[in-house]
């Protein structure tokens, strides 16, 4: 009987190790990319906002830039007016803003985008506390079958 017990108790060690590396941990994975996917996509718009900002701050008359007009040429371009941009709403679809509306958008995508993204990081915290506990009862079950075998013994 004890022997069974044993067997049984090491079978459940294994299948607890395996359902942590096996699903656990590859969700904790997926979880992380999907969180870094999230970061880098606020840290664009929190770039555009920067560089919306320095443009109207920096340059009121306008600016001289490089335009790639093709097979990546470039040509000298002036850009008189800097008050105006095109922004991508989605779907390749451009809207002409002013600066200030666009730095707006920005900061509401950055908000949106924190929002989901605090949403994974609990997510996150959910996993690892699964891992943590199924090591935990790990380490139980572990622990019961060595003071078993040294009852038999």
């Amino acid at each position: 009987m004890q022997a069974q017990q044993l067997d049984a108790n090491q079978a459940r060690i294994q299948q607890l190790e395996e359902f942590i590396n096996e699903v656990l941990k590859e969700e904790l994975k997926q979880l992380e990319q999907c969180l870094n996917k999230y970061n880098e996509e606020i840290m664009e718009y929190v770039q555009l906002k920067n560089t919306l900002q320095a443009l109207g701050d920096h340059f009121p008359d306008g600016y001289k830039t490089q335009v790639n007009i093709g097979s990546n040429i470039f040509m000298e371009a002036h850009v008189s007016e800097a008050d105006k941009v095109l922004v991508n709403i989605g779907s390749n679809i451009f809207l002409e803003m002013s600066a200030v509306e666009a730095e707006k958008l920005c900061d509401m995508r950055i908000k949106v985008l924190t929002k989901q993204a605090d949403v994974l990081r609990e997510e996150s915290v959910k996993k690892r506390a699964q891992v943590k506990m199924a090591l935990i009862a790990i380490s139980e079950r572990q622990n019961l079958v060595q003071a078993a075998d040294q009852e038999t013994k």
